[in-house]
Order: structure tokens, then C-alpha cells, then sequence
């Protein structure tokens, strides 16, 4: 990366958000099926699931990469790549800038992930293991990398003077590459970022949360005291990091101001989640945003809909913001669980639910689990002025990653 010519920390803004999701396509999309409740839930079709006794997911329809993928051949990339490029086209577009104008400028992509192209790697394994290795598409193989998420999109966009990582830190992937893109930016060391989490659904990561016995037989019902598990989900969230001061050069729209984040890893369990070392990260993202716990509005959280994690993350909350912690919900509620893109889609509803002074909706709720005890906000949106919001993406492993997203009221950089 470029020297930072920078003597101060440059305050970081959102200008550009790109979605592909189950309930909708672009931000416009996203934002009225956030508002209305959408359900992306349905029978999966995108692989065989003969022999599960049950298999609903929320898998992305009606997607047209072509619409968005103009100079890299479609058929070279594999689905989570093209949600990736896709919802990075859509955010820049959606950001209102020339891309070629930021081609001279040092910037970032950053793309985080927890199964990279791992559709592709199922249809090798079943090539394979049906008719062996020399049957396996040497094709489907070129494809399989997970640094192309981020890669392709430097290609399709002809951005050169980048750096393009792809981070794997599972369901907490979309807020690490946040706060990685709000360092750089922050620093200097880039002047733009485009950041954020995609993965496409496949039968080896279903067929392990399968038998976890955690995939719910019908809906993701989180913090509900009749919660069956996850259902899983797919799609990409892309965010146009920059400095105030160039948003403010160039009459950028700004969606929200990044004020912080958090991280760390445990490595208490495989797959149980820690609570002290949430509310841990939790209080690291506050130091780091330099926010008081009880300025927090709202808290859009991990909520995956498992037994174990909505009490473990609940438990946490309340460590951290007292008895009385603000609103808590869960996108996941609606789109699944994205996987790596989780936790950049609920950044994108954060970012919207600041704009548009709204909270989303936890829906398929009927009755809180006391050992939560948390306001959902079950089921119907409601109209609320947000000043600070929060993000939680929690993963397996231990791997936790908190993001402060905060209103930009006009204040000069």
C-alpha cells in the first residue's frame, strides 16, 4: 500500500451500499424487504437434498450476474464470486462515483468468506466419488480459489493500484473486512475501500449444520423461546468505504459514519460460543469507537436462532450494557445465515436503518425465551431515530468481530 501522507486518524463514511440477498436485489430492494418483514425462506433447490428429513434455506433468485459482470466472462467465476462482483458493481454505482476516477488512487478490497466457492469444490468431490478423479472439470478447479472474491472484483472493475484480500474468519468474515477497510482508509494507506462478506449456499456446509442439529425444519425463529436452529442463507454485501473529507469533495450521499470495531479469537471451542469473550469484544469495539455502552440505539445481533448462541450472545449483552440493553434483532430472521456475508448485509441494514430512521424487524416470533430477555422488536418494523448503532458477527472458533456504525449529522471533517 501507499505511504500514509496523513498526521491524524481521518474519520471514515459509507457512501455506497451493494446488496444480493433472498429478499431482494440492490439496496433499494433490501431496504423494503428489511422494512416489511420479507421472509427469504423456501425449499432449497440449488442441490440435492434427498435423505434430509427437512431443508428449507434462503437461496438468491432471480439473479442476473451479466446485468452487473460486463468485462469477465461469467462462466469463468464460481456463484459466490459473482455475488461478490455483483454487489461491488452495485456499490460503487450506488456510491455515484467514476470508478475511473479512484483508478489512480491507492485503494482496498476486502471480502470475507466461510465457504469461498465450496458449491464448486461439492460438484468435484461428487465427480470424483462417482466416476473418478479424471472426471473431475478442470474447469470447476479454476474456479475454486477464494482469493478470486476479492480479485475479480480488481478485474471487473480494472482497479490496479489495489490490495485484494479475501479473509476466511467464517460468520464473522463481513465485519472483519470492515474494520480492515476502515483502518486503511483511516490511516491513509488507502483512499477508498470496498469491503464486505459472500458466500453461496452448498451442501457441505448445510449437511454440517445438519448434523449439529441446528438446521430449524421451517424458520429461523431467533431469541423465540421455540427456536429449532439456523436456516442457511446466501448473498453478498459490499460497502464503499472513504474519508469524510473526500465524500464531502465530491456531495457524496453518506449512510453512515464507521466509528469503531473490535476483534478477537478464543479458541474455546470449535463450535460453542464464549460469553465473556463476546461481551470482550463487544467492550473492545466500544474503547475503540470511543462510545459510552449506554449510547448504543440499537444492536443488530449475531441471532442466529440457536439454542446455545442466542443465550450465550444475549448473556453477553447484558454483561456489557446493563439490564436494560438497547433493542436487539436479527436480520437472519429474514435472509438466514449468510455465512460470510452476514455480518456486512446486517452492516448494510444498519447503515439503512440509520439513513431511513427505522429498526427491522425480528419476525417468525412468538414468544421471547426468558433467558434472553431481550426487545426483538418482534415481527413489524418500527420507526426509530438511530445515532449509534451496533454489529455483531460471531463465529466458529471463536472468532468474533464487532462494528460501530454512527449518524453523520453534518459535522465538517
Amino acid at each position: 500500500m501507499a505511504e500514509s501522507g496523513h498526521a491524524s486518524p481521518r474519520r471514515v463514511v459509507i457512501t455506497g451500499l451493494g446488496v444480493v440477498s433472498s429478499i431482494g436485489m440492490g439496496v433499494d430492494e433490501f431496504r423494503r424487504g428489511l422494512r416489511a418483514g420479507s421472509s427469504g425462506a423456501k425449499p432449497i433447490t440449488v442441490f440435492d437434498v434427498e435423505g434430509f428429513d427437512h431443508a428449507n434455506g434462503c437461496e438468491v433468485e432471480d439473479f442476473d450476474p451479466e446485468r452487473w459482470i460486463r468485462h469477465l466472462a461469467v462462466e469463468q467465476l464460481g456463484r459466490a464470486t459473482q455475488y461478490s462482483v455483483a454487489a461491488a458493481r452495485m456499490a460503487i454505482e450506488d456510491a455515484g462515483v467514476s470508478i475511473a476516477d479512484w483508478r489512480s488512487l491507492p485503494g482496498l478490497i476486502s471480502i470475507g468468506t466461510t465457504d469461498g466457492e465450496s458449491r464448486d469444490l461439492d460438484h468435484l468431490v461428487e465427480a470424483e466419488i462417482t466416476h473418478g478423479p479424471e472426471h473431475m472439470s478442470p474447469e470447476l478447479a479454476r474456479r475454486v480459489p477464494a482469493g478470486r472474491l476479492s480479485a475479480a472484483i480488481a478485474q471487473e472493475l480494472e482497479l490496479s493500484d489495489v490490495e485484494a484480500v479475501t479473509i476466511p474468519t467464517a460468520c464473522a468474515a463481513g465485519n472483519y473486512a470492515l474494520g480492515y477497510g476502515y483502518d486503511a482508509v483511516r490511516s491513509g494507506d488507502a483512499e477508498y475501500a470496498l469491503c464486505g462478506g459472500a458466500d453461496a449456499m452448498c451442501r457441505k456446509t448445510f449437511s454440517g449444520f445438519y448434523r449439529l442439529g441446528t438446521i430449524a425444519p421451517d424458520r429461523c425463529r431467533p431469541f423465540d423461546v421455540d427456536r429449532k436452529g439456523i436456516l442457511t442463507g446466501e448473498g453478498a454485501g459490499v460497502l464503499v468505504l472513504e474519508s469524510l473529507e473526500s465524500a464531502l469533495a465530491r456531495g457524496a450521499r453518506i449512510y453512515a459514519e464507521v466509528l469503531g470495531y473490535g476483534l478477537n479469537c478464543d479458541a474455546y471451542h470449535q463450535v460453542a460460543p464464549n460469553q465473556d469473550s463476546v461481551g470482550r469484544c463487544m467492550q473492545l469495539a466500544l474503547e475503540n469507537a470511543g462510545v459510552k455502552a449506554d449510547q448504543v440505539d440499537l444492536i443488530s445481533a449475531h441471532g442466529t436462532g440457536t439454542k446455545a448462541n442466542d443465550v450465550t450472545e444475549a448473556r453477553a449483552i447484558r454483561e456489557v450494557f446493563g439490564s436494560r440493553p438497547p433493542r436487539t434483532i436479527s436480520m437472519k430472521s429474514m435472509i438466514g445465515h449468510t455465512m460470510g456475508a452476514a455480518s456486512a448485509l446486517s452492516a448494510i441494514g444498519c447503515a439503512l436503518a440509520i439513513t431511513e430512521k427505522f429498526i427491522p424487524p425480528t419476525i417468525n416470533h412468538t414468544t421471547t425465551d426468558p433467558e434472553c430477555d431481550v426487545d426483538c422488536v418482534p415481527n413489524v418494523a418500527i420507526e426509530a431515530e438511530l445515532k449509534v448503532v451496533q454489529n455483531n458477527g460471531l463465529a466458529f472458533g471463536g472468532n468474533n468481530a464487532v462494528v460501530l456504525l454512527g449518524r453523520y449529522d453534518g459535522v465538517p471533517a
